[in-house]
């Protein structure tokens, strides 16, 4: 286990560094061979009254001048060991991880992903924890009911769940209970340290919104795991031994039905807090999601590679927990 362990962490940073080169290439490289000059890249960062002067200063102070090459290797070293920016006489040190300044608005973009990162974790992590509860509870209930009115039910409103996009009920239960039915008079991120009570409250609206789609998900996916599950041979042998039915389906059914369920959770947790763009943006949250819209409006490179690379760790690093518990949901599942 402890080598497979060290395996997978090595194939993280391998991946990790591999999508640090695209994201680094498409900003860099591939301009250049679009025939782009490194003037004509300084100058879309000066503004509108460029003057050669200006466009000379951000060339060299973004390294613009140098090969492609020694780019990347300042760009990931400064990643792991900080670099150093001259604005004008004075030079500033942009500590590790450092994805550099902000074009627009100077101000070095790690601490101002590291302000956010609570916003989209506390947005994924509460509604994960919804849509896995409700959508595994429905799915497995479905599955032991099949055919029949809870069944039909459960299963049109999960049809409804993964029909419906997340900003159209996102925008209906914000018109609902925020203007209509004002039960909360705002939708604002309240630090968990603050106050765990209100940081739940504040973000009940936003977790339903987005939990909602995945548990309608989940429900499918349990029930059609259940469905195969509960027909092996395996839980028949349970029956016959005279378990209880409680036990053949949560720790034979169940437990065997939910490889897959953690697999995809792994990769839509992990992709939620790096892009919850889109239910960050209905409620107004200030999150990765939004602040790389924002970027992608501006044009602001280093904010867009940061939130790449934030996002890409994140799935990584959920996919490596996932391989690990692997063994421990499902005994069948070995490591050499």
């Amino acid at each position: 286990m402890a080598a497979y362990i060290l395996r997978r962490v090595m194939g993280a940073v391998l991946l990790l560094l591999v999508v640090s080169a695209v994201t680094f290439a498409i900003f860099f490289l591939v301009p250049r061979l679009g025939g782009q000059t490194a003037d004509q890249l300084a100058t879309q960062y000066v503004g509108k009254d460029a003057n050669p002067e200006s466009v000379a200063a951000i060339k060299k102070n973004l390294g613009l001048d140098q090969p492609v090459y020694e780019q990347f290797w300042n760009f990931v070293k400064g990643l792991v060991a900080g670099a150093d920016y001259r604005f004008g006489p004075d030079a500033t040190h942009c500590s590790a991880p450092c994805f550099g300044y902000s074009f627009k608005s100077h101000i070095e973009v790690w601490p101002q992903l590291e302000q956010r990162i609570p916003v989209s974790f506390s947005l994924a992590i509460g509604a994960a924890v919804i849509w896995v509860i409700s959508g595994v509870t429905i799915g497995v209930i479905s599955a032991l009911r099949k055919g029949k009115p809870v069944d039909r039910i459960s299963m049109f409103i999960a049809l409804a769940g993964v029909s419906l996009p997340i900003f159209f009920t996102g925008q209906v239960l914000n018109a609902l209970f925020v203007y209509e039915i004002p039960i909360w008079e705002s939708i604002d991120y309240v630090p968990f340290t603050e106050n765990p009570a209100d940081w739940a409250w504040h973000l009940l609206l936003p977790w339903i919104s987005l939990a909602f789609l995945f548990s309608a998900l989940y429900a499918r996916l349990t029930r059609a795991g259940m469905l195969e599950t509960m027909s092996e041979d395996y839980i028949r042998t349970a029956r016959a031994k005279g378990l209880k039915e409680t036990t053949v389906v949560t720790k034979h059914g169940l437990r065997s039905a939910l490889t897959p369920i953690v697999t995809i959770f792994g990769m839509d947790f992990g992709t939620l807090v790096g892009t919850a763009v889109l239910t960050e943006t209905v409620f107004s949250l200030q999150g990765i999601g939004a602040y790389s819209v924002q970027a992608i409006k501006d044009n602001d490179l280093p904010i867009v590679m940061g939130v790449t690379l934030v996002a890409a760790f994140f799935i990584v690093f959920c996919n490596l927990i996932v391989d690990l518990v692997y063994a421990a949901i499902d005994p069948r599942v070995r490591y050499s």
